[in-house]
């Protein structure tokens, strides 16, 4: 005798790989301090931002106890191709070597060419995120192209999380990009940890 359909449906759900859940969290503080002088015009900027990409984190900066005990057991550990993202995954999750990709890099901060003023790099942060949004991207990767990037990683998130649980440790910035991708994908934020430092987003699949 055929099973019922009904049958067959139940017989599928109780085989179905699970999902996730995905942990993200953005990086510890780095060495390169952003709040710190001197002034900077807009060249000088552009080269403390570039710096600031190979800066690796303070040596007293210490995972937070929460998010060891989220992802001590995650079961693939993911980070992006910066030094101060791998060092966190390293801190947050020391049970597992990451697998580092530059898909999941920060966001651009192309400072907008404002002549004869001087600026502390957080102030800079401000104007170039607000006009690299707004299409200014000098020589480097447009909005456009970063939001396909985000769809990009959010994909390579969803692959790895069939039968796991994944931790990516990032940044700020391109982690709120990744939102709206992981949710059409079917991804809902249950954690929302908020941007600072070392904060996480937990995301399960619904």
């Amino acid at each position: 005798m055929r099973p019922t359909n009904s049958t067959a449906m139940a017989d599928t759900t109780s085989t179905a790989s699970r999902r996730g859940p995905i942990v993200i969290s953005r990086h510890g503080k780095p060495q390169l301090d952003r709040t710190a002088g001197p002034r900077l015009d807009w060249r000088q900027y552009k080269d403390w931002w570039a710096r600031y990409e190979l800066s690796p984190l303070r040596d007293d900066e210490v995972a937070p106890q929460a998010l060891m005990d989220t992802v001590r057991d995650a079961d693939i550990v993911m980070a992006s191709g910066r030094i101060r993202a791998q060092e966190t995954a390293a801190r947050a999750a020391p049970h597992m070597q990451a697998a580092y990709d530059d898909v999941f890099n920060e966001a651009p901060l192309p400072p907008p060419t404002i002549p004869g003023v001087r600026y502390l790099p957080k102030t800079w942060n401000i104007l170039a995120r607000a006009a690299w949004m707004n299409g200014h991207a000098l020589d480097g990767e447009s909005v456009v192209q970063a939001r396909l990037r985000a769809m990009e990683a959010a994909q390579k998130l969803h692959e790895a999380s069939v039968d796991a649980k994944v931790y990516l440790a990032a940044h700020g910035w391109f982690n709120r990009m990744l939102r709206p991708e992981l949710k059409k994908l079917g991804w809902k934020c249950v954690h929302d940890g908020g941007d600072s430092y070392w904060s996480y987003r937990i995301y399960e699949y619904r």
